[in-house]
């Protein structure tokens, strides 16, 4: 349609009882110019075309499913097709539709939608995506919405709709007259489906969008009110857990005490599932008696052999060889391995789904982040169709991927088919842990060479245990491309693409060349992304390669990075906010540091600089049942996310991902033996605790540069665990080889046995609560 414009978009509006409104994608017209700037670095693929705008692009056929509906009171409702996980999406959600309708945030209720699998990949959370697919369907479904009481509104006041505005859901006419949208959400409903065409606002207009605002869940769940898969009242679902085998992957022999079991106090059912012995009873408190009683004889696992030492060996033997020698070859040489060693994919709330099958349908309540690929998972297992397979999405507690994975939800649907009852499956932590999915253990060589004042070749490869991309994009077509055989996309296939359209080097190096290989299959382990995918690791070892650069060629760390950074004001503009804010440069005492990184992904430019004190008196503290060691003690970083639809939220988004980044590089891994996980809970595994919270942290949002959102999720976590590495090697002399830091340090823990498999509760908590 010629009239389609850059803020001209095209809509439905759906036949319904009140108005209910739909966007269209369509093309709003793009420049195919730019301003000439000869770079000595071709730009990579994720330069142009990068994971988000295949997520985004793969979303817009479906955009036109998604609704804004007026309610009779003149509330408006939204059913995400996304994941609540803490992220905020919710509340960001229910700004742009209350910026496009004129409604205050309250008025706006945001509910997550049921796995419907005709939205294809348009129901799946992960990779900081929703604000950028979302931020155009929604704005343009609000603005049909509100267009159509308009509409309504200027007939019965017998004037122009153009004449009209609107202001906190009322209609406003020129001669002082009202009507409020609960008046005009029936009548100006539409009695057929048709396309129209809506003007969004111009972002000089936003009132709502671009300014701080608390979540709107913050008072649910302060109050615990807030309602989690556990809180769930569905008659007859018992608690359920596991009894699992005690190395990865291992399967049932025989059970050897199952009568005994089953008349222990409470407890109901006792049967195998293909992830261990389940148990159904009154409580969980019986249901963990019942797992600590099983005696069973297992089958071996898939990695009983291996350990830490072996993996290293095997990734190290499989590294990709570098390419062409370099265009000197009188050049300089920086040579850098580091390993970074198995993260968990724990989230705060245990793994748990309530199912509820029967013999011609099912019902699942769970968090979930891809849940139309959980109802095709669970319709195959079952050996339903997907119709008789309904998914509720319930808020997660946490997901950094995990909950991209189906397990639980597989689990409770096997159990409650075993039973012919309805269950409450729940993970224990030690589950989490032994059982659960990690991070894989991974290397990543680089190789840089420089001469006189250039860096000439830039190289990294990158290996790495198989990651599980099983799940695709959330829907069955790009999970099957995951699963395929190598004649298909395959393990290596999609993970290189995943990779490609992910990791970039941002500085003019001249020739660069990245690449990443995965070792075995991911199906011999449980493997999974865990919050900024391959980017974490892989930007570690560039920006301390970086540093290393910086220091042969004499030039300062930041001013380095000025230099080199692709020609980008937005870039420069970021790395100079936070070194500015952080007093980049000052004098430090000896054994503290500085470190700084830059990172561009999202859509976005991200900047970070941390100080570090790793003098004896900061590393030698003492904590009951901790690890303590260097501490961050400030944390300053600059973001730029295009448009930041709340910038408190993204403020809290960096803070949290800096929790995770100082972990990673300081305390936090898992360490295999013999086929399991010595690490059996949080007490185990040393995520960042209070005493190593850096006292100082300020988040630098950028002034708006883009009319649109960039991703945020994920943004904080590459660039905090480069600048935590760099203010290490700055204040050690010395650059790590691995990480964490205290991975070979004698372990803190005397491991949890792994028979029986979950462990004793403990009894003393009040003795060390203050």
């Amino acid at each position: 349609m010629t009239d389609v414009s850059r803020r001209r978009f095209l809509a439905y509006v759906i036949a319904a009882p009140t108005v209910v409104a739909a966007a269209r994608w369509a093309d709003a017209g793009t420049s195919t110019t730019a301003a000439p700037q000869p770079i000595p670095s071709a730009p990579g693929l994720s330069d142009t075309y990068d994971l988000n705008d295949l997520l985004t692009d793969s979303t817009k056929t479906t955009a036109n499913m998604i609704t804004v509906r007026v309610n009779k009171d003149g509330t408006a409702s939204f059913a995400l097709p996304r994941i609540e996980t803490g992220q905020g999406i919710t509340t960001s959600t229910a700004m742009l539709i209350a910026e496009e309708m004129d409604l205050p945030v309250s008025k706006v209720h945001v509910t997550l939608a049921d796995a419907r699998p005709e939205l294809k990949q348009n129901q799946f959370t992960g990779g900081s995506n929703t604000s950028i697919s979302t931020y155009t369907p929604i704005r343009t479904a609000a603005a049909a919405a509100k267009q159509q009481m308009k509409g309504e509104a200027a007939r019965r006041l017998g004037v122009s709709a153009d004449h009209l505005t609107t202001r906190d859901g009322v209609v406003h006419a020129p001669d002082g007259r009202t009507i409020p949208y609960a008046d005009l959400a029936e009548s100006a409903a539409a009695t057929s489906t048709r396309q129209i065409v809506v003007a969004l606002k111009d972002p000089s207009e936003f009132r709502i969008i671009g300014r701080p605002h608390g979540r709107v869940d913050a008072h649910a769940a302060v109050t615990g009110r807030k309602t989690f898969t556990m809180d769930m009242h569905v008659r007859g679902a018992l608690p359920t857990m596991i009894c699992r085998p005690p190395t990865i992957k291992g399967t049932v022999k025989r059970v050897n005490n199952r009568t005994t079991v089953t008349n222990m106090p409470g407890v109901t059912d006792v049967a195998v599932i293909s992830g261990g012995v389940a148990v159904r009873a009154r409580t969980f408190g019986q249901c963990i008696d019942a797992v600590r009683a099983l005696k069973v004889t297992w089958n071996p696992g898939t990695v009983d052999k291996d350990s830490d030492k072996t993996f290293l060996a095997e990734l190290k033997a499989n590294e990709l060889p570098f390419g062409a020698p370099s265009p000197d070859p009188l050049a300089d040489v920086v040579d850098e391995s580091f390993t970074f060693y198995w993260k968990s994919n724990s989230a705060l709330e245990p793994n748990v789904a309530i199912a509820d099958v029967r013999k011609t349908r099912a019902t699942i309540w769970s968090p979930l982040q891809a849940p139309i690929f959980t109802q095709q998972e669970v319709a195959d297992l079952l050996g339903f169709s997907v119709d008789q397979v309904k998914v509720h999405v319930l808020p997660g507690g946490g997901a950094f991927g995990r909950r991209m994975f189906s397990d639980v939800a597989l689990e409770a649907a096997e159990a409650s088919k075993k039973f012919g009852k309805p269950v409450k499956l729940m993970w224990h932590r030690t589950d989490e842990f032994r059982a659960g999915r990690m991070h894989p253990m991974a290397t990543s060589h680089v190789r840089a060479t420089y001469s006189g004042g250039s860096v000439l070749s830039f190289e990294q490869r990158h290996t790495s245990m198989a990651t599980d991309w099983s799940m695709g994009f959330g829907e069955p077509l790009s999970a099957s491309m995951a699963s395929a055989p190598p004649a298909g996309l395959g393990d290596q296939g999609y993970s290189q693409g995943v990779w490609n359209l992910t990791i970039n080097v941002p500085y003019n190096f001249g020739q660069v060349d990245h690449a990443i290989y995965e070792i075995r299959k991911y199906d011999d382990m449980h493997t999974g992304s865990v919050r900024n995918l391959y980017s974490a690791d892989a930007a570690v070892a560039r920006e301390l390669v970086v540093d290393k650069l910086a220091k042969a060629m004499k030039v300062d760390r930041y001013r380095f990075r000025q230099e080199f950074l692709k020609d980008d004001d937005l870039a420069s503009g970021v790395l100079h906010a936070a070194a500015k804010a952080a007093r980049w440069g000052r004098h430090m005492p000896a054994g503290t540091a500085q470190g700084i990184a830059f990172h561009s992904e999202y859509h976005g430019k991200i900047a970070a600089v941390a100080e570090i004190d790793c003098r004896p008196s900061t590393v030698n503290r003492k904590k009951r049942q901790a690890v303590t060691g260097p501490r961050v003690t400030k944390l300053v970083i600059a973001v730029d996310v295009g448009l930041p639809i709340n910038p408190r939220g993204l403020e809290a988004q960096m803070m949290g991902g800096a929790m995770d980044a100082i972990g990673q590089i300081l305390t936090e891994s898992m360490h295999l033996r013999d086929g399991y996980f010595l690490e059996g809970s949080w007490d185990d595994y040393y995520y960042t605790r209070q005493w190593n919270v850096p006292r100082d942290i300020k988040v630098i949002v950028m002034p708006p540069s883009s009319d649109a959102p960039g991703g945020a999720g994920e943004f904080g976590v590459a660039v905090t665990k480069a600048a935590v590495a760099c203010a290490l090697a700055q204040a050690t002399h010395e650059t790590p080889a691995y990480f964490p830091i205290n991975h070979f340090d004698p372990l803190p823990f005397h491991p949890f046995p792994t028979e029986p498999p979950i462990p004793q509760s403990p009894r003393d908590g009040l003795k060390h609560a203050r």
